[in-house]
């Protein structure tokens, strides 16, 4: 079944990015609204970071602050290895076809997490791309933001700047320290030219993975919880280890296993790997 119009193609095609309403079912929404209740409400028996993932970090990170009468639950690596109902969405919804459809139609799993900016979080997250967190032979990527609550212009939207997937890779390494962001200069440039990605709950924004971008904080009284999915061509195979290791990596979720590697020459500043993920894991992607 064709998901997208050929007008969306072609602007995910020149502009890097795509938002698409509806990405997922009201019953598939449902069921992710209700496992992170279920998550934020086991979190208050918490008050540091918990729970274990593959390669031993912890699974759940909390707010300073956070406490059993005031819950600030905002992240949660690799949710598809623990919750159906995160697992099925990645795999199967509108969410997955809209991503064959642009760079499929053999299609892999890479990682996921949650992000929620709760009311008044501070977190900013500055301007970046993911490609030099997650090296491919080749940047058939895309990372895909589905909204499980609403957001708006004042809860922490994603902010991009459109076509600039078409340009250079910028470094991440400043006067010999990795910061995970690009320069003032660039940084300057991104909030001129800025757009602001807004939607309602089960909206997608499909985001290129060389899409310059960031995020504000959340200013509103309402939270901004993101379930952040990237996907790439089977015939991109990773030049790193991946930032969220999870179970399902380079599980094939549209399409077939071809066996097929395709390379292309990228000009990539590589960030030293142990530093890199570590700020993969102190940071919200989105």
């Amino acid at each position: 079944m064709v998901v997208l119009s050929d007008e969306q193609k072609t602007f995910f095609e020149t502009q890097g990015y795509l938002l698409v309403e509806n990405a997922v079912s009201e019953e598939q929404l449902a069921g992710l609204r209700r496992q992170f209740a279920d998550w934020v409400e086991e979190s208050k028996a918490h008050d540091e970071a918990y729970g274990e993932t593959i390669d031993g970090r912890a699974r759940f990170d909390l707010e300073p602050g956070h406490s059993a009468d005031k819950p600030a639950l905002r992240r949660i690596n690799a949710p598809t290895d623990i919750s159906e109902d995160y697992y099925q969405v990645m795999r199967d919804s509108k969410m997955t076809d809209c991503v064959a459809e642009l760079i499929g139609p053999n299609i892999k799993y890479h990682h996921s997490k949650v992000n929620s900016k709760l009311p008044g979080a501070a977190t900013v997250v500055k301007w970046h791309q993911d490609f030099p967190f997650t090296p491919h032979s080749n940047d058939d990527l895309i990372t895909a933001l589905l909204m499980v609550d609403e957001v708006t212009a004042d809860n922490g939207p994603l902010q991009i700047v459109p076509g600039s997937h078409k340009g250079e890779i910028h470094d991440l390494w400043h006067n010999g320290v990795f910061t995970g962001a690009v320069d003032d200069a660039v940084t300057s440039y991104c909030l001129d030219n800025a757009v602001t990605c807004t939607g309602k709950a089960g909206s997608l924004c499909l985001m290129h993975t060389r899409l310059l971008h960031g995020s504000a904080p959340n200013l509103s009284t309402r939270p901004r919880t993101l379930f952040i999915t990237v996907y790439s061509a089977e015939d991109a195979v990773p030049c790193s280890p991946n930032p969220v290791p999870n179970r399902h990596q380079g599980e094939v979720v549209r399409g077939e296993l071809s066996g097929h590697i395709r390379s292309t020459a990228f000009d990539i500043p590589m960030p030293q790997m142990p530093q890199a993920a570590s700020f993969f894991d102190q940071q919200a992607q989105a």
